[in-house]
């Protein structure tokens, strides 16, 4: 592709993106995510319903009457977007790759962080970190970011998400909103064995969390649940290589590859509930900012 053509795909997606940030989806974002702290402002007199815990003595003992102390939320946040560059994304059986509606769901976001003024950073990763972007603000840098999602060519094509994870954990040192966007299927899931995901992973996606404020989104595709009726027809696993020949006229075979997709995704929300994790799923049929808007709306609850 030429770089013209690059710049005119980065911009057709900005253009879309920019339609669906709209103030409910920025205002959402914004009430949904902590700053990093509360920094002091001043000292004002107490009033009556204040927390006596906030009373500075020493300047009450000086003026004889109360006085207590007022903080304000440290609102700038560094928003990090992961995203699963693995062979596997490049599937896609509807209008959408989930390549690029990761490409699309990260630009929702990086465009609410700036109208928040917030910074955005970039990870893209494999078997291993392929491809770093330090956070800054503005809107050359979220194309950028964007250009790069989409046109970025990775080396590995298996899936190592520990390896990400330590990464941000070393570059990142202040508490950050990462936003992780895969689809989950690692190294040993093969389209006839949608293998659960090993436990490790869970554990890792908490530790992040504990240091972080993490979100994942599990991209899918319509087509990784379920099996269209056109006969024989030849599988090949993306990541690993493989080749596996299915019978799609056998009624058996499609409801047994509709259960192995179904247990898989029953097995990695429960996984993720029992974390504590935040995540939604982002089918590439399907529209995802209903699922964006319920989760800033239950962060918001919690907040």
């Amino acid at each position: 592709m030429s770089p013209s053509d690059i710049i005119k795909k980065v911009r057709r997606l900005e253009i879309r993106t920019r339609q669906l940030v709209t103030d409910s989806v920025t205002g959402a974002y914004h009430s949904s995510f902590k700053g990093r702290g509360m920094d002091f402002e001043e000292v004002r007199e107490y009033a009556i319903g204040d927390d006596v815990r906030t009373i500075d003595w020493n300047v009450s003992a000086k003026m004889d009457r109360p006085f207590v102390k007022v903080f304000r939320e440290e609102r700038e946040l560094t928003l990090m977007l992961l995203i699963d560059l693995s062979a596997s994304g490049i599937f896609g059986s509807v209008e959408q790759s989930k390549r690029e509606r990761a490409a699309e769901i990260a630009s929702v976001l990086a465009f609410s962080a700036t109208l928040n003024n917030d910074k955005v950073g970039l990870l893209l990763y494999t078997d291993d970190v392929e491809h770093y972007i330090p956070p800054k603000k503005g809107r050359r840098h979220v194309l950028r970011t964007i250009r790069d999602i989409l046109f970025f060519e990775p080396k590995g094509r298996g899936t190592n998400h520990k390896a990400v994870l330590d990464y941000l954990n070393r570059v990142q040192r202040r508490k950050t909103v990462v936003f992780l966007i895969s689809d989950f299927l690692d190294n040993n899931s093969t389209p006839s064995d949608l293998s659960s995901q090993p436990s490790s992973l869970y554990s890792t996606l908490a530790l992040t969390n504990q240091r972080h404020d993490l979100v994942s989104i599990a991209l899918s595709d319509p087509r990784e649940s379920e099996l269209p009726n056109v006969g024989l027809i030849t599988l090949e696993d993306a990541e690993t290589g493989e080749m596996v020949e299915i019978n799609t006229s056998s009624a058996k075979i499609r409801k047994r590859y509709a259960e192995l997709a179904h247990e898989r995704r029953n097995e990695f929300e429960s996984h993720m509930r029992k974390k504590g994790l935040d995540w939604i799923e982002a089918r590439t049929d399907q529209p995802y900012l209903p699922a964006l808007r319920q989760l800033f709306a239950r962060r918001a609850s919690r907040h």
